[in-house]
């Protein structure tokens, strides 16, 4: 029996020293964060993609990764910046609708072409007339000519359609920026969110391989139990299968961790042999200090999409004016002037002149036009209602995630507490287990409490960060606060 109490003492220690190792998990949480080594300033350039956008790998040598970095949330943000596809088409838009604009301010200026021309001309008319002529009346078939002209255009009146066409180009521009504008928060709150998932991943499985090395401890403490005749086969089955439990769900966040990781790897668009892991800690990135009421008041003039259908509104407003302008008048004066010389006649160069002006008036056109600016004003009509709609949208967005930070807020002082219940009552049921006073089943049952306490405070912190994201995006405007500093 001495053997067994020396044994069964030993067991004891290692679980006081595992349990010892649970409680610092969540310690870490409420005390601002999961433990993680300090990460050094790294160098992003081997995380960026292949220069070229069309590079297709085609070997497995060649996407297999062989290179996991630690990265900061800042540095996800500056990767997401600098090389996620979707803004580079954006600003590839951007870049074509100010192009447009260009295209269109061009009929504020007067065209000007140049002509010019020579031939060689050898006339079988005039050989023919030469047949019937005496020699010395016979006239030269052959002619070399050069001519040029210059030619300048303008529209002096073209009923509204050359304002309206310019002004619905600078819409388009502006709508772009905006839109770009729109798509760097949006990737800001992504890049965030997937970061999250990282960093809920991560503890997931540390907290899942503590559950396993702590079941494989009671375990170990059963079977010591049954072989002392202390024991009960049912005690050894019962730690058995919390074990095979506890192994199957460190597999399940294994496999969410991977998940979790390519899905950053996707919006950062990394190297295809690069991926990361999250090098900040788990803490509260700060206080949102602003109330209900302001926040929303606070997105109403933030918030880029109202602005994009005002924009989109007065666009449709000015392309009305230019099919309308279809039946107003044109007015296009124009002049060329022109020379020509005969190179064989050994004379000057002749000039000549051309000025005029020209007024177009469609009379009738089907009712073309008129359908053409109906249209418009549908789409003007669209824009209003899709104001109002966005508007709340916001308002139902930003109440949504206020109300999610309040409750996460309250969570996470309810799971601190859960947690140090828990952990107590894991150290009490295996100290009555131990003494023989208690079972297995009690030991296991209080594992399983701590662990739901554990995830349930890490869920809460990570859904309090993910509000704050969100009230950021759907506010706009704010900056990221990832060290802990109040937000706004």
């Amino acid at each position: 029996m001495s053997g067994v109490s020396m044994g069964q003492q030993s067991i004891c220690q290692q679980s006081n020293l595992l349990l010892g190792s649970l409680v610092g998990v969540w310690i870490t949480i409420t005390g601002g964060a999961i433990a993680q080594p300090n990460p050094t300033a790294t160098d992003l350039l081997p995380l960026n993609p292949h220069p070229d956008p069309l590079y297709l790998p085609s070997r497995p040598d060649q996407v297999k990764i062989d290179l996991d970095r630690p990265i900061t949330l800042n540095e996800a943000l500056e990767l997401a910046r600098r090389n996620n596809r979707q803004l580079q088409i954006l600003e590839a838009q951007l870049q074509q609708s100010r192009a447009v604009l260009r295209q269109a301010e061009a009929a504020l200026y007067p065209s000007i072409s140049l002509q010019l021309g020579i031939s060689r001309t050898d006339s079988a008319a005039i050989r023919l007339q030469n047949a019937q002529l005496p020699p010395p009346l016979r006239l030269n078939t052959t002619s070399n000519t050069w001519t040029s002209t210059v030619q300048l255009g303008y529209n002096i009146f073209t009923a509204g359609q050359r304002d309206g066409s310019i002004k619905a180009a600078q819409e388009q521009v502006r709508n772009a920026e905006l839109d770009l504008q729109r798509e760097l928060e949006q990737l800001r709150q992504d890049v965030t969110n997937a970061y999250y998932n990282i960093q809920q991943a991560e503890a997931l499985v540390r907290i899942g391989e503590a559950a396993v090395q702590n079941s494989q401890i009671s375990l170990r403490d059963a079977i010591a139990r049954e072989r002392a005749g202390l024991g009960t086969q049912f005690d050894v089955l019962t730690a058995q299968v919390q074990l095979a439990n506890n192994q199957q769900q460190l597999v399940q966040a294994q496999s969410q961790l991977q998940t979790a990781q390519r899905q950053l790897a996707q919006v950062l668009s990394l190297n295809d042999k690069a991926n990361v892991r999250a090098a900040d800690p788990i803490r509260v990135v700060g206080e949102w200090k602003l109330s209900l009421e302001e926040s929303i008041a606070l997105a109403f003039r933030n918030r880029v999409e109202l602005e994009q259908q005002l924009t989109q509104r007065n666009a449709a407003l000015q392309q009305r004016r230019v099919a309308l302008g279809n039946l107003g008048p044109q007015l296009v004066a124009g002049g060329s002037f022109n020379t020509l010389d005969s190179l064989t006649d050994g004379r000057a160069p002749r000039w000549g002149y051309t000025v005029g002006g020209q007024m177009n008036l469609t009379l009738f056109d089907g009712g073309v036009s008129r359908a053409s600016a109906a249209q418009q004003e549908s789409a003007a009509a669209i824009a209003e209602a899709q104001y109002a709609a966005f508007r709340n949208l916001i308002r139902f967005q930003v109440e949504q995630a206020y109300y999610t930070l309040k409750s996460s807020q309250e969570n996470i002082r309810t799971n601190e507490v859960a947690v140090r219940q828990a952990t107590e009552g894991l150290r009490l049921a295996r100290l009555r287990f131990q003494a023989g006073i208690g079972t297995q089943a009690e030991v296991s049952n209080a594992e399983t409490a701590l662990i739901q306490a554990q995830s349930n405070l890490l869920s809460s912190t990570i859904d309090y960060n993910r509000a704050i994201a969100a009230l950021q995006r759907f506010v706009s405007g704010l900056p990221l606060s990832p060290q802990g500093t109040a937000t706004p």
